[in-house]
Formats: C-alpha cells, structure tokens, sequence
C-alpha cells in the first residue's frame, strides 16, 4: 500500500470513487444476468399449456363477438344481410334478379344454383335456412296451388271492401295485421290495384298472402293512368311505391345514358333499386 501514499487527498478520494463505480457495475451486471435468466428459462410444458389457455380464451370470446344467426327464408335476403352472411353483391343481384319475376327458392340446392354461391359459403348459411312447411313437406300441397282450386274468382271477397273481421278469418292473420292491411289499402284513393300489392305490406309472408288469395282477391281495382318511364319526371316517379326522391333521379339519370329504356325490367341495373319490389313498381308504368 506504500505507492497509495504517493497521491494527493484528492487523487485518493477520486481512486475510491472509480473502484465502487466499477463494482457497483460487476454487481449491477450480476443482477441483470440473473433477472434475465430468470425471467426466460420457462420450461416449454409450461409454455406450450399457457398459450392453449389464452388461445381457448380468445377463440371463445371471438364466439361470443360474432353476431348471432337466427332461422331465415332465404327468398327475403336484403343487400345488407346477404353483405352481413359473407354473399358477394353480384350473388344478391341474382337473387333479386330472380325474385323480381315472382319466382322462389325452394331448396339448398335451388338457392346455390340461383345466386352461385360457394360450396364453403352455402355451407355455412345452408343450416340457417327456414323454408315453408309446403316446401320441406312436399306431402302438402304449395298454398299457391291450393288456392287456384279453392274458390273462383267471382266466389272470392273483393279486396278492396274486404273487412276486418273478414280478413281474420284468415289463417295467420289476427287484428293486428287486419288492420294493417284496411291501413294499407285505404292509404290509396280508390284501395289496391292488384292482388300482388300484398306483397308490399310488412310482416305478410308468402303463406299467409296464400291463404288470404284463397278467400279474397282485388275485383274492383284502382284506376290509374300509367306513367310514361321514359319521359316521366322526378316529381311523377316519386309517387309511386317504393320510390322516393334519391331512386327516382337515379332512374332519370340512367335513362340519359341509356338513351331510354326498352323495358321496364331495365330498372333493375338502376343504384340501389329495390327488385324485390319490381313487379309492384311495374303496376304504375307503361312505356308509351
């Protein structure tokens, strides 16, 4: 320790402060190692059934996140269901394409053959699939048919002065849809037009609009003068059912480009035109 002598007071004390910096960084190192050792030497079981546990925990809750699928008539598939069922736009527009000319779908493969839809798609909807009873019992005969050979035509109620309590005698229709129907009819001056405009009315499924046209049918029609498509203008288009003031100068604008149309089912190729409701709209006009 002789040569320690050979420094100042101050060289010593700076001396000291080097060596207890450089073990306070042997010991700091030491701990590092230990921690980090410590905090990585997991044994791979261990591991392996950690990650299971989380993974089984996000799969369920991805389950539980995942919206809710209830039985459907696959005929009455809006744009944002079939969006939310995973159909690209071009199968919908199939299938509106289809129901437009009053045509249903009455079995998996019939809806598959219609809209194109991918075997792993229809796979995953098929099961969600809720058709008619005179459809899965095929021992029943269709309502449609049934009612052709019910009552004629002059044995039928007019539609038009058809009652609430008439209309209830009605298998699937009570007070409720009664009078929604009187409310309907009665919204037009002069009632319905046509047995088809059923169809318009919220909450009448295609059996129960069956069973309402083996017993009623429209035998004093409203008269109406049928508007001309290729000339009518916006005001005149939004009178019409189911066409409002957005629709209607979409259909003005696609008759401009197409230089008119030559048919009334050209309607169909108008932005966010309701097809399902094509043959209602079709009641109103004429193209001459």
């Amino acid at each position: 320790m002789k040569f320690y002598t050979y420094f100042s007071n101050k060289q010593r004390l700076a001396l000291v402060v080097l060596v207890l910096v450089i073990i306070s960084l042997q010991l700091s190192w030491v701990s590092y190692n230990k921690i980090h050792t410590d905090t990585f030497d997991i044994p791979t079981e261990t591991y392996l059934k950690f990650q299971k546990e989380v993974d089984s925990l996000i799969a369920d809750q991805n389950q539980r996140s995942a919206p809710k699928i209830y039985p459907f008539n696959p005929n009455y598939i809006t744009d944002y269901k079939g969006y939310s069922l995973g159909m690209s736009s071009e199968e919908i527009d199939r299938l509106h394409a289809f129901r437009s000319k009053n045509k249903w779908v009455n079995s998996v493969k019939e809806f598959q053959g219609v809209t194109k839809v991918s075997d792993s798609l229809l796979k995953q909807i098929a099961p969600y699939f809720k058709f008619p009873d005179w459809v899965v019992k095929p021992s029943q005969k269709s309502p449609a048919i049934a009612s052709a050979s019910t009552k004629s035509f002059v044995q039928k109620i007019d539609l038009n002065k058809a009652t609430a309590t008439q209309l209830q005698k009605v298998h699937g229709i009570g007070a409720f849809y009664s009078e929604r129907i009187i409310r309907f009819r009665d919204s037009f001056e002069g009632g319905f037009i046509s047995d088809i405009q059923l169809q318009g009315i919220h909450g009448l499924t295609p059996e129960v609009i069956a069973n309402i046209l083996k017993e009623f049918t429209v035998k004093t029609p409203r008269l109406i003068d049928k508007i001309n498509l290729n000339t009518a203008t916006i005001d005149q288009l939004v009178r019409i059912e189911f066409i409002d003031y957005e629709l209607a100068y979409e259909i003005v604008e696609l008759r401009m480009l197409r230089d008119g149309y030559s048919a009334i089912e050209e309607l169909t190729k108008v932005k966010e035109f309701p097809k399902e409701k094509l043959e209602i709209i079709k009641l109103y006009l004429s193209l001459n």
